[in-house]
């Protein structure tokens, strides 16, 4: 059995712990019995010296993240089983064998037991983003598990941790492939095609998590004037221009995110469909445009990554919320999201709500939407329920 630094923590602050939640809290240790590094494996006790937990350590407020409630061998058949896991969950739920969609998430972090760690799959390429340094040094040995698990379905893996790991780790790590290299990157997701570029783009180069909020989105938007706010790459944009739009607006500060928006609209329309791009800052587009729109979309990145910052989030997502309620036309749908993990279900509703008062518009709610099933919530982790989303007919 391997031998790892312990961790003891205080007196009733192993409960959490007991009830699976996967997060230690740095204000729960007692003691710490050796000095482990960043990433290093640590074996979490409680106050009277019972094993709990296995979990990779990290010098800041979530100091513990669990991948195990058992004492287990730290071989590689063990992650080869958590990741065989994870894919077979996938595998069940007809994802590999989807006429008209190849592109989902594989491993969903704590979803999937493995904090830390994100793959997404890209008709072919697997996408590793580590959020934990001890994620990070599994990066390797992860690469070749996918290769071994997925056969002919891998054709390449990248690494796309350089902007996800903690900068206090000092791991100066550079994105890569770590099998394989680039072959194509053309996607379909329900029928729609995307050019996706997880080498320079946004995250792993698409916001998967958005498929089925995308797909209802359609059908709001035939004969529609939408306008698609925070639109990176135009996927809602897609959905609504295959819908039948009368003309979709995309609005996205980077130039970068708006070319490849334009590329996907030529990749499924040509030339002939009714669209613009907009490079510019949300709240100045809103501000200057005299269109009334009959649809539209925000999803905005996150303004809140940690708790600390949760009131300048809500504040922000009142402000965008409200002038675009101010702006769309009456007896319009508005799709807004929060995907802030720091910013629950009814904190967002709330800050919608102060909108809507502040906008004097009268609001009904049509849909509450999440995340699709290839980003599964734990039950014992309520925090992976990240994305949130609201549908509302506006008067």
């Amino acid at each position: 059995m391997n031998n790892f630094v312990k961790i003891i923590l205080k007196s009733g602050k192993e409960q959490s712990v007991r009830r699976l939640h996967p997060w230690i809290f740095s204000g729960a240790i007692k003691q710490i019995l050796g000095a482990p590094t960043e990433g290093d494996v640590v074996e979490v006790y409680d106050n009277h010296n019972e094993f709990l937990a296995l979990g990779h350590y990290q010098p800041s407020s979530i100091a513990v993240r669990i991948f195990s409630f058992e004492k287990v061998e730290l071989d590689r058949n063990y992650w080869k089983n958590k990741i065989a896991s994870a894919i077979e969950c996938r595998r069940k739920l007809g994802f590999f064998d989807a006429p008209d969609t190849n592109v989902f998430r594989l491993v969903h972090g704590e979803g999937d037991g493995l904090p830390g760690l994100v793959i997404d799959y890209y008709n072919g390429t697997a996408v590793f983003q580590a959020h934990s340094a001890g994620m990070y040094n599994l990066r390797n040995d992860v690469a070749q598990i996918l290769v071994e698990l997925l056969g002919d379905k891998i054709n390449a893996v990248y690494d796309k941790s350089s902007q996800t790991l903690p900068f206090k780790a000092g791991l100066e790590p550079v994105d890569g492939y770590l099998y394989g290299n680039l072959s194509q990157n053309i996607v379909v997701e329900h029928g729609n095609k995307f050019e996706i570029d997880w080498e320079k783009g946004q995250k792993t180069g698409f916001f998967i998590d958005q498929r089925e909020n995308r797909r209802l989105l359609g059908e709001y938007s035939r004969g529609k004037k939408v306008c698609n706010i925070f639109g990176y790459t135009g996927g809602f944009s897609i959905y609504a221009l295959k819908a039948g739009a009368e003309l979709v607006h995309t609005v996205d500060a980077s130039k970068l995110a708006i070319d490849l928006t334009d590329r996907n609209v030529e990749i499924n329309f040509g030339n002939s469909v009714n669209h613009k791009g907009f490079a510019m800052d949300a709240f100045d587009f809103l501000s200057q445009s005299t269109e009334k729109y009959d649809v539209i979309i925000l999803d905005p990145p996150a303004f809140a990554k940690h708790q600390k910052n949760l009131n300048n989030a809500l504040n922000g997502y009142k402000r965008i919320n409200q002038r675009a309620l101010e702006q769309i036309a009456h007896g319009g749908i508005l799709f807004t999201f929060s995907c802030s993990q720091a910013v629950d279900k009814e904190d967002f509703r709330k800050a919608v709500f102060a909108a809507s008062v502040n906008a004097k518009r009268n609001v009904r709610i049509l849909h509450f939407l999440s995340q699709p099933i290839d980003h599964p919530i734990s039950m014992f982790h309520p925090e992976s329920e990240y994305l949130k989303g609201l549908v509302l007919y506006v008067d």
